[in-house]
């Protein structure tokens, strides 16, 4: 019989854990699992966050760009009532015998004489929208600062008066978002611009979503007509929702009102 079968292997030592060290483990997996806990509280607590955040926006607009629109709002009045004041000295008063076809062009010419004028990012007349709460002063400009303060008149397009087109951006869920609701807007809505030398009166007859890319929507097609333009659908900006205006009353501020 070979020696190896007898052979008999050495003993490896075992060495015993000491208390201290049995202890030490079960508390550094408690440890993970406390620390795994908690940062998945913390998780669910901002996603909760950022459910609640995204209604309030959805339902009440962001309130922190709102209080900045408001203080801009509040700006853009009072250099507003300066720039009306400036203007109402140029404008002469209509005759009372003039023909409303004379009324008509002395507003054009107005209208003309107040957008060669105008100067960018500055307020430039107000805007009234009954079925979307909306009463405020309207920007000359539609860059980001312009927007920040309020909706505004795209320089590209034309003035109240000029019988062409009036193309008019706001946002929708910040900076006091006053076309928010716009896809609630319905046909024979009215909408009214005020500026120095009128009010101009404009009823809705239809509206379209098309591409944001859609620049084809600035040309004016020879017609008095307002456009308000927002993003579409709210949170997105793939989209604008436009709603078409036309214009169906003047009340020159030098003259007489009348009907189209």
């Amino acid at each position: 019989m070979s020696t190896d079968e007898h052979t008999i292997p050495p003993l490896v030592p075992v060495l015993e854990r000491t208390a201290g060290e049995r202890t030490a483990m079960p508390r550094l997996r408690n440890g993970v699992r406390r620390t795994l806990r908690a940062f998945s509280y913390v998780l669910l607590s901002l996603g909760v966050l950022a459910f609640v955040w995204a209604f309030v926006i959805w339902k009440w607009n962001d309130p922190f760009t709102a209080l900045y629109t408001r203080y801009e709002q509040g700006q853009l009045k009072v250099q507003y009532v300066h720039t009306r004041e400036q203007v109402l000295k140029t404008i002469a008063p209509v005759k009372p015998t003039a023909s409303i076809s004379d009324e008509k062009h002395q507003v054009a010419v107005n209208a003309a004489r107040y957008r060669a004028g105008a100067k960018d990012d500055t307020g430039m007349g107000k805007i009234s929208v009954p079925r979307l709460h909306l009463n405020m002063i309207l920007v000359n400009g539609t860059d980001e600062s312009s927007l920040m303060r309020g909706p505004g008149r795209d320089p590209r397009t034309y003035m109240p008066g000029q019988g062409q087109l009036v193309y008019i951006a706001g946002h929708r869920t910040t900076y006091l978002a006053p076309f928010s609701h716009i896809d609630e807007m319905r046909n024979g809505d009215l909408i009214t611009l005020t500026v120095p030398y009128g009010t101009f009166t404009y009823r809705v007859y239809t509206h379209v979503i098309v591409p944001a890319t859609d620049l084809a929507r600035l040309k004016t097609f020879g017609k008095d007509v307002v456009v308000l333009q927002a993003c579409h659908p709210r949170f997105f900006a793939t989209h604008r929702y436009l709603v078409y205006g036309r214009l169906v009353h003047v009340a020159p501020t030098r003259g007489r009102p009348y009907n189209l």
